[in-house]
């Protein structure tokens, strides 16, 4: 392939430089893609099952607390100047405000992202957050 320099002469592009740079742009766009969606644990939210709270610890201090800064209080989650989703998750008034957003990410298991909760540990968050979430 030869290019015009509008000078008169002429500059010959190989073929296989062009299929290169093709080649190299596809690539990061799939590796960009694929960071993207492994992000992410993805997928549509199953629907609210029923969940029998009457055994279930529902103190703040000494039951959520705990599973909050273990699982979600972490780097690049809801640790100190988050801004991802309801923000950081450091005390009980940002968990408490976020509770909503909390409930519909433990109960459909889209957060934590990196691990998954016990079903005890599921259930002790969303029972809290139902019998009013008490600090």
């Amino acid at each position: 392939m030869t290019l015009g320099t509008g000078n008169g002469s002429t500059i010959r592009l190989g073929e296989n430089s062009i299929f290169m740079k093709i080649t190299i742009l596809i690539i990061s766009l799939l590796m960009t893609l694929s960071m993207v969606v492994s992000c992410s644990k993805g997928g549509s939210a199953p629907p609210p099952l029923a969940i029998n709270c009457d055994n279930v610890a529902k103190d703040f201090s000494n039951n959520v607390n705990p599973i909050i800064q273990t699982f979600c209080n972490q780097a690049n989650c809801h640790n100190p100047g988050s801004a991802n989703g309801p923000g950081q998750l450091t005390n009980y008034t940002e968990v408490f405000n976020a509770r909503a957003a909390i409930r519909s990410a433990v109960q459909s298991g889209l957060m934590p992202q990196n691990t998954t909760l016990s079903t005890s540990q599921k259930n002790t968050i969303i029972c809290w957050i139902d019998s009013g979430a008490p600090n």
